[in-house]
């Protein structure tokens, strides 16, 4: 008789990557991208920024907590059991790394390929005398005027500096008006100042794309703002803050103003990252460290601007269409096109919407026609982000102004989109829009619009339904999918969402939708238990996943167990990845890919093959803690046959991408794919079946 194979501990702490880590690499293959000779110069530029901005966004949330957690003597840990003063120490290492890679790339790379391009930044030790004399007019005029350099003495203590701001650490000599004698004093740049700053060509005798850091021009007239006394050295830094929100949901009486009242705080939240010059004295250095309560593994010191993200103004103000991507026109179908009727193409089939590949415009009309038209009632949608100058928000404020019941759910809480959405909640009231700020504790993240329309055979409800925000912009940038339909079930269930969102009353269960965080996680789990159970049986079985980050510990052990079963999972991570593939007897069947390209992957897209019956679903949710229990998530499903086969085809390319995706290795590494002459890149064929890809 064989022995049974002994049962795998699936909550081991070695069978999970840890989830900060995760993020790290992922921003390495961003990098990655900045390093790749065949993406156009001035986009590789923008990659770097991108590196940039997200490390600091790393830094303001989630290095932030985990300091927090030290500080209360915590000592919980996620699922890969790593203590939180041991994974700050790892951090800071590789975070070292990473800034020491980026600073390198720019200087090595790309300034000597913008340099031979025309694209000059002038450093002062090169500056000709006709660039030092409209600078130094420039610093009198323009520059001078804004600043109030700080002498610290008892009266004028240490300044409180803002976050990521662009600062300045003086060293001085000699005495002040009164006759004492200064040691330190603070510069501090005042946000509305340029940080790159173009040299006219006729005054200077330069090219015409020569540019210069303001952080130059100060520091070399700096002398000029402590007459009498000599400057020792002049030092760039920027301290880079906790900016987490802290609100007690279930304590204040009105979120709108707790938040309005919090906001001003996050500018000087505690302090988690130093950066400053890699010339800055030691003595400097230790000195603003004391200042901000840091320690050295805080201390990041780099050669050149200590705002790279600074730098993503360049290509908009260089006229360079060689240096950046081609522009494309997306496919806009023509019988839901500014000209068509939307309700119509709605009402005789789903049309499934893959941007940016196909235009917003079906969004925005779907929108705008519903505000104009005497036969729609009501208007229902959830806000998560949506950017200045709306034509959503617009089409809302028409319909509110027409008498239509119009009833919006804004989620305040949008990380960083805080005081936008509260400008916008306001607005909207001002224009009798019912405005709910969604539920308390959970952020409300589905992106979702019904439209109420009074129709011969009665009322009829029209939906949409997406992966991502209402923001036009980011529809050009992000990947997403929508669906805009009048299936009966899938409306009732909008409604019904709606119904909660505003009631707070329970709901029986949906027809067609999934909703977190209520149902969401366990119908993922029954269907990968589903497809364990078709395995088993000698079936085929097979799951394709498509997500922006997979750290669930719950979700990771299902996945675990299909695979032990003999089911076939690929999963395609754009972000965070705990599950380890790769590993004996535990994911021997998984495969995890990233894909990082011109676009930023956004869709969610879950494929299940449940023995032969295809089912798929495309949702606003990853499989994250935050997304299935603290976050109203919803997950619907494809119906129409048609939709279906593209979105297989489409998911079928991503497989095949080879020239944009990486590998996920069991040690937690991402390996470059490399299709060398046979390089296919997924967006690419997305981009050239819009017709129009320059």
């Amino acid at each position: 008789m064989t022995e049974a194979a002994p049962q795998i501990d699936l909550k081991r702490p070695d069978l999970y990557l840890n989830r900060e880590l995760s993020l790290l690499e992922f921003n390495r293959r961003v990098l990655a991208q900045a390093r790749d000779e065949r993406v156009p110069l001035l986009e590789r530029l923008k990659f770097l920024c991108i590196s940039c901005s997200n490390l600091d966004e790393f830094f303001e949330v989630r290095v932030a907590a985990l300091k927090q957690k030290v500080d209360l003597g915590s000592v919980q840990t996620d699922a890969d059991g790593i203590a939180p003063q041991d994974l700050l120490k790892i951090i800071s290492t590789r975070a070292h790394e990473l800034v020491h890679d980026q600073y390198q790339l720019l200087n090595d790379a790309l300034m000597p390929e913008l340099d031979a391009a025309g694209i000059r930044f002038i450093r002062r030790t090169h500056w000709t005398d006709e660039q030092k004399r409209w600078l130094s007019d420039y610093f009198d005029d323009a520059l001078m005027p804004m600043l109030s350099p700080l002498g610290l003495d008892p009266s004028h203590p240490f300044p409180r500096i803002l976050n990521k701001s662009l600062n300045f650490i003086i060293a001085l000599d000699g005495r002040d008006a009164f006759g004492r004698r200064s040691e330190h004093a603070v510069v501090q740049a005042p946000r509305a100042l340029p940080r790159v700053v173009q040299l006219p060509q006729a005054e200077t005798g330069g090219g015409p794309q020569d540019y210069v850091f303001l952080s130059s021009i100060i520091h070399a007239h700096v002398d000029r703002l402590f007459p009498g006394m000599r400057t020792r050295g002049c030092y760039q830094f920027r301290v880079t803050r906790n900016s987490n929100l802290f609100v007690d949901e279930e304590a204040v009486d009105d979120l709108l103003r707790a938040l309005e009242g919090e906001l001003p705080q996050r500018h000087y939240g505690g302090s988690v990252r130093l950066e400053v010059a890699h010339v800055c004295s030691d003595g400097a250095a230790q000195y603003l460290l004391q200042q901000f309560h840091l320690t050295a593994d805080d201390l990041y010191k780099v050669n050149g601007p200590v705002n790279l993200n600074r730098l993503l103004a360049v290509p908009d103000m260089v006229d360079r269409p060689d240096l950046k991507y081609p522009p494309f026109t997306p496919r806009l179908d023509p019988q839901i096109g500014t000209s068509g009727e939307v309700f119509n193409a709605i009402r005789n089939r789903d049309v499934l919407l893959h941007h940016p590949f196909d235009s917003f415009i079906p969004v925005t009309e779907f929108l705008r026609q519903a505000s104009r038209d005497p036969q729609v009632l009501a208007i229902k949608q959830t806000l998560y982000r949506t950017g200045s100058d709306s034509a959503i928000v617009d089409a809302l404020l028409k319909a509110a102004f027409a008498g239509k019941e119009v009833t919006v759910v804004i989620e305040l809480r949008a990380r960083f989109d805080e005081a936008d959405n509260i400008d916008l909640a306001s607005r909207l009231q001002e224009a009798g829009v019912h405005v709910v700020y969604g539920v308390v504790g959970y952020k409300t993240h589905a992106k979702m619009t019904l439209v109420v329309r009074r129709e011969e055979q009665g009322l009829r409800n029209y939906v949409h339904l997406g992966t991502g925000n209402y923001h036009a912009r980011t529809a050009r940038l992000y990947t997403d999918y929508g669906l805009l339909t009048s299936d009966p079930q899938i409306a009732e269930d909008v409604q019904s969402l709606f119904l909660q969102l505003t009631s707070l009353g329970k709901l029986d269960r949906l027809n067609r939708l999934l909703n977190a965080p209520f149902v969401l996680r366990d119908a993922m789990l029954e269907k990968i238990e589903r497809e364990a159970a078709y395995a088993r049986a000698g079936q085929p079985a097979h799951i394709l996943a498509k997500m922006n980050s997979l750290t669930e510990p719950g979700m990771i052990e299902a996945l675990y167990r299909a695979s032990g079963a003999g089911v076939k999972i690929e999963l395609i991570v754009r972000g965070m990845c705990c599950l380890r593939p790769g590993i004996p007897d535990v994911s021997d069947n998984i495969q995890v890919k990233s894909v990082i390209g011109r676009f930023l992957e956004h869709t969610r897209v879950f494929r299940f093959e449940n023995g032969g019956a295809p089912e798929i679903y495309l949702g606003s949710a990853d499989w994250m803690e935050r997304n299935l229990f603290r976050r109203v998530e919803v997950c619907f499903p494809i119906l129409d046959p048609n939709n279906q086969a593209r979105i297989d085809a489409e998911l079928a390319a991503y497989q095949q991408d080879n020239a944009q995706s990486w590998q996920l290795q069991s040690d937690g590494q991402y390996e470059k794919l490399s299709g060398g002459a046979e390089a296919f890149s997924a967006q690419g064929l997305l981009l050239s079946q819009t017709g129009e890809a320059g």
